[in-house]
Formats: structure tokens, C-alpha cells, sequence
């Protein structure tokens, strides 16, 4: 599985970003889609999930700022990000998670950098 993640960037603390992260199989509408962070010097940490059901949940750092979605014509899974806050700086993974067919994929990460 490859998933190809882009739309990081450089904004001002308030800005907007959205990554999105393209999948290369079929079975991606099959698939919980989540994104995860590392922040510097930090571990990777869970950001938000959109599940195969079309259920989403969030980290409570980026609850009401963000929101993930998905469209599975394109494969594609999306995180708009509002309101962006310096503590928001990460790279930004893409996960695909199939336990149908034991996947549990990475995209290569982008990178976002909010500045104060």
C-alpha cells in the first residue's frame, strides 16, 4: 500500500491548512483512515480518524479546529485544519488501517509549521 501525503506548509498562527494523503488500493474505502503528528522532540501522537462506518473522533487538542474527512471515489482522506496554533508544528502522517486484510500503512509525512 502506498499512501502519499502533501498540503503541509508554512502559515501564521490563525491560518488554515489541508493535507491530503492518496491511497493506492482498492480497499481503501474498506479502511479506517486516520492522521497522527510528531511534533519536535515529541512522539507521534493521534490527531483524527474517520472510520469505514463514517464515524470520526478527534484528539481533544484539535477538537473543534479540525476536522477529517474522506472521499473514497478518489481515495483520498483529508485534514482541514483552521485556526492553526504554533503548538500545532509537526509532521503530519497519514494511517490506513484494514484489520480485514491486516493493513496498517503509513504515508511519508508532511510537514506543517505554524509560526506566532
Amino acid at each position: 500500500v502506498q499512501l502519499q501525503a502533501s498540503g503541509g506548509g508554512s502559515v501564521q498562527a490563525g491560518g488554515s491548512l489541508r493535507p491530503s494523503c492518496v491511497a493506492s488500493v482498492d480497499i481503501f474505502s474498506f479502511s479506517d483512515m486516520a492522521w497522527y503528528r510528531q511534533g519536535p522532540g515529541k512522539q507521534r501522537e493521534f490527531a483524527a480518524i474517520f472510520g469505514q462506518d463514517g464515524s470520526t473522533n478527534y484528539a481533544d487538542s484539535v477538537k473543534g479546529r479540525f476536522t477529517i474527512s474522506r472521499d473514497n471515489a478518489k481515495k483520498t482522506a483529508y485534514l482541514q485544519m483552521n485556526s492553526l496554533k504554533p503548538e500545532d508544528t509537526a509532521v503530519y502522517y497519514c494511517n490506513l488501517v484494514n484489520k480485514f486484510w491486516g493493513n496498517d500503512d503509513w504515508g511519508q509525512g508532511t510537514q506543517v509549521t505554524v509560526s506566532s
